[in-house]
């Protein structure tokens, strides 16, 4: 779980129980397999070679098209069922989250360029100019 929220959390969202329910359903049709044991039983796995010609096929699909779904968003939207407070108080943490998540981002942005890892770069620079984006959207919101 901790290597995919670091390599795709920026740009895309998963839970804990949806990584744990896969793996296994992943090793059950022959992608990954268990590998050594980590520290505090922890299971790590190692893709297959069926597992790569599957991540292969994959990836030269069409994309599907993607679903926005944003809480502090859906919130603004009945802003009018809202006090000023509570709105200050959504807009105040989405703010923090959103610096903080844009820091981290711009750090492993750093991580990316040292490593020579240009697409990962890129991918970055998306979730780098959506918090941004967000920062911005933040500020223009109605507060009552």
């Amino acid at each position: 779980m901790a290597t995919a929220e670091r390599r795709l959390g920026p740009y895309w969202s998963m839970t804990r129980s949806q990584v744990y329910r896969e793996l296994p359903a992943l090793a059950d049709m022959g992608y990954v397999r268990e590998g050594k044991p980590g520290p505090r039983a922890s299971q790590p796995y190692v893709i297959t070679p069926a597992g790569k010609r599957a991540f292969a096929r994959w990836l030269a699909e069409e994309p599907s098209l993607e679903s926005l779904r944003n809480p502090t968003a859906l919130r603004v939207a009945f802003g009018a069922h809202q006090s000023s407070s509570a709105l200050k108080n959504l807009y105040s943490t989405a703010t923090e989250e959103h610096t903080e998540a844009l820091a981290a981002v711009r750090e492993q942005i750093k991580a990316a360029k040292a490593e020579g890892d240009s697409y990962g770069v890129a991918a970055l620079d998306f979730a780098v100019a959506y918090h941004k984006a967000a920062l911005t959207w933040l500020k223009s919101v109605p507060a009552k």
